[in-house]
């Protein structure tokens, strides 16, 4: 692990794709969700959404922690 490798890492993120994917919808559906209610766009979001993005944070959660691990045992 470099120093590069290590803020890559840290500065991951997780993606409207990946978001798109875990909830069975499209990159645009996810897009319309988050637009401001008042917006003609918009969209209600699943109602499943906070279990799905609660189980993508966890995930996000247990890369972190793997990159806590590797950085500490340098």
């Amino acid at each position: 692990m470099n120093f590069r490798n290590a803020v890559d890492r840290l500065g991951e993120r997780v993606t409207h794709e990946e978001v798109a994917h875990a909830l069975g919808v499209s990159v645009a559906s996810v897009r319309q969700y988050r637009l401001s209610a008042k917006a003609k766009a918009h969209r209600t979001p699943p109602d499943a959404w906070p279990k799905v993005l609660a189980r993508l944070a966890k995930e996000r959660i247990s890369e972190l922690k793997a990159l806590v691990d590797e950085l500490e045992e340098i």
